[in-house]
């Protein structure tokens, strides 16, 4: 996978890269956000991989969630990618919510999308593939996102035991399957069989996790979104049935903006940083 700079800014004693490079698995160029701490010119660093939500592109946490400072500190890569596959030939919607801007972290199986929204496989594998042999990345990994990429670190972390030391999320769609966000995405991409939204469902998941690893998720109360698309007490009652560990912060005042993660985003990098280098 040959990767093209695009982007070279000093940060905080590192430096903000932008990727662009041709997706054998998305079938099209896609764009990448890479933070390189200080740290890393004298040696490998561990990764966290940033997911971002509907509409956004890999600019959107690069450019307001104030992070770098904070991955400086700590000496942790970050890795934000675009959020679904781009360009002419690929499938798109109208609407914010499916199509460019809305791949979900799933891998399509139905027409027109399945030939290029395949962005599970992209962040699980290819990404990390390209991120440890062209990066100093020392194969340590850690995920985090927000709202639909709040949902793709979960599920993606819940679905990979042992992969990922670390996981946590700012206003997740925790129940994809029992939203509207979610279930018109589900059923565009995989079909009307809701079997089959499960095992993108970060509520289904946990039930059968083969491994515990201890959620961190950060939820703003004044959210335009709670009751409706994001739900935490789903997540918080299928963790509490099967005894998943999960730390839900409810955050007085705090909307779905980057407002919101610019004020918590420190915290969840110290938390991974723990991890990472536990």
């Amino acid at each position: 996978m040959a990767a093209e700079r695009i982007e070279h800014r000093a940060c905080f004693g590192g430096w903000q890269d932008v990727y662009r490079h041709a997706s054998d698995v998305l079938g099209c160029e896609m764009t990448v956000g890479v933070y390189l701490p200080p740290q890393a010119e004298h040696g490998p660093c561990p990764v966290l991989y940033w997911l971002s939500g509907l509409t956004c592109t890999e600019q959107n946490f690069i450019t307001k969630a104030g992070a770098q400072r904070y991955a400086a500190e700590h000496g942790v890569i970050i890795v934000a990618p675009d959020t679904s596959p781009r360009g002419e030939a690929v499938a798109d919607a109208e609407g914010y919510d499916l199509g460019k801007g809305a791949g979900f972290y799933v891998n399509a199986t139905r027409e027109p999308w399945s030939r290029h929204y395949r962005m599970y496989d992209y962040i699980v594998d290819e990404l990390p593939a390209w991120v440890e042999a062209n990066l100093p990345a020392n194969g340590a990994r850690a995920i985090s996102g927000h709202s639909m990429g709040g949902h793709g670190a979960l599920t993606v972390a819940l679905k990979n035991p042992g992969r990922y030391r670390s996981v946590s999320a700012f206003s997740p769609i925790v129940a994809p399957s029992q939203v509207p966000w979610g279930q018109k995405a589900f059923t565009a991409y995989l079909g009307e069989d809701a079997m089959a939204w499960q095992q993108y469902d970060a509520t289904a998941l946990v039930a059968d996790a083969a491994e515990r690893l201890p959620l961190l998720v950060d939820q703003g109360d004044a959210d335009e979104f709670l009751q409706t698309q994001l739900r935490p007490q789903l997540l918080q009652a299928a963790c509490a049935a099967v005894g998943h560990p999960l730390t839900l912060r409810l955050q007085p005042g705090y909307d779905h903006s980057y407002y919101f993660i610019a004020s918590f985003i420190g915290e969840h990098i110290v938390h991974h940083a723990r991890a990472l280098k536990g």
